[in-house]
């Protein structure tokens, strides 16, 4: 094993640079409250201290566990400003090491996967085992109190849930299910780990990472940024769900004229997810965990957003989608309608996203109020406001649960009625 005494080199601890009075607007029931200020999506110091304290403080996703299921198979996955090789070791076990030679200090691996019996520097070959140990380099025999033992890689913490990799740099964290909170139960029916990819698509957006979260959190803005979503899940049509924990929740109710989001609104044949109930087959469930990972599942497959921000208003957006692997062994598979369906729908959120981003720089934007739809948006926000803030206090999310579900039950009935018509 790596010794446990090797640990990154402490960062300078910085105060936050965003007061508790900048954000005490946010941090009021959603009816009186107004959004986060503009400077949080556009301030370099407020950026770098959102890398350190959050994405370098705490669980943060990096990708699945799937790209890495065999002895020496590894993915790349940057967070924080570092990049992290994620790793099967020849005993099984899943390991993240920093990217960082020992000796003086060169990126070891610039492939973003592949598999590999060892890792060698570049630079100078020194060569490090699957678990991160150091093989004695050549013309160090000498070498007064050097004992390569202590000179293995330095390994970050990593677990996992359903599947997917998170990292904990500061090592601190409580364990990731008790992190994640009442999350685990609402996934408890199924194994999304067994799940495969079927699809990938790398975006680059201008835009700040916490925009990027609040759109994917409302659909206020569907009726008319999302035509075609709207047509099958109309905005109208969801609800918001109770959560403790690291996350929002929501779901959108599918129309009963069509099984899922694609482009002709039909699964194309392929059946429910496993463990799926009556009620799921007929919503898209959509979370946003704390702070990069956007998990939206469907009747039929799960699409997972990762967002890896590299400037205030710069983001490396990476979607994925995953099916049935049984599914995907069959002739007929082909998973192009979902995919397409979710390519344009993330463009025109991307869109939106990029005009924001440029608006609220203007000298006359002043932070805005929150609809009454959007009170996901609101939770967020006020996980973002209260770390900020760093006081101690945990601002009670006020939830709309009652408005929501009464509207639901609206729609439902309108839905209906038209299908009703129909026939």
């Amino acid at each position: 094993m790596v010794d446990a005494s090797v640990s990154p080199r402490p960062r300078s601890a910085s105060a936050s640079p965003v007061s508790a009075a900048e954000v005490a607007a946010t941090r009021q029931p959603t009816s009186r409250a107004h959004l986060l200020p503009p400077r949080v999506f556009h301030d370099p110091e407020v950026f770098a201290y959102e890398q350190d304290a959050w994405y370098g403080g705490g669980w943060v996703s990096v990708g699945r566990e799937e790209d890495a299921l065999a002895p020496g198979q590894y993915f790349l996955a940057p967070r924080a400003g570092e990049t992290f090789i994620v790793v099967r070791g020849a005993d099984g076990v899943l390991r993240a090491f920093y990217n960082v030679c020992r000796h003086r200090g060169a990126t070891l691996v610039e492939e973003p996967c592949g598999t590999v019996p060892r890792f060698q520097c570049p630079y100078h070959a020194w060569v490090f085992d699957l678990a991160g140990r150091l093989r004695t380099p050549r013309h160090t025999e000498l070498l007064e109190g050097f004992d390569p033992a202590e000179w293995g890689l330095v390994e970050a913490r990593l677990a996992t849930w359903q599947g997917i990799v998170y990292l904990d740099l500061s090592g601190a964290a409580p364990p990731l299910e008790d992190y994640l909170g009442d999350l685990p139960p609402h996934f408890v029916r199924f194994d999304l780990a067994a799940l495969r990819r079927a699809g990938r698509i790398d975006y680059d957006v201008a835009a700040n990472w916490k925009a990027l979260v609040e759109n994917y959190l409302e659909c206020y803005h569907c009726p008319g940024v999302h035509p075609q979503l709207n047509k099958i899940t109309p905005y109208d049509m969801g609800q918001y769900l109770p959560w403790q924990g690291p996350f929002c929740g929501s779901f959108m109710d599918v129309l009963p004229e069509y099984e899922t989001l694609s482009l002709s609104g039909a699964a194309a044949g392929r059946p429910p997810i496993p463990g799926m109930t009556a009620a799921d087959r007929h919503r898209v469930y959509y979370f946003a965990i704390w702070p990069n990972q956007l998990l939206s599942l469907h009747p039929d497959y799960l699409m997972l957003h990762w967002l890896t921000p590299l400037e205030p208003g710069r983001t490396i957006v990476r979607c994925e989608w995953f099916f049935d692997p049984v599914e995907m062994t069959k002739a007929e598979f082909d998973p192009s309608d979902a995919i397409e369906f979710w390519d344009l729908t993330n463009r025109q959120d991307w869109s939106v996203c990029e005009l924001q981003q440029r608006g609220t720089k203007s000298r006359a934007y002043t932070p805005g109020r929150y609809s009454a739809i959007e009170s996901s948006v609101h939770g967020f926000d006020l996980m973002v406001a209260d770390r900020y803030a760093a006081d101690g206090v945990i601002t009670p999310q006020e939830r709309i649960a009652k408005q929501a579900s009464s509207e639901a039950v609206k729609a439902r009935a309108r839905a209906m009625a038209r299908g009703k018509a129909a026939d």
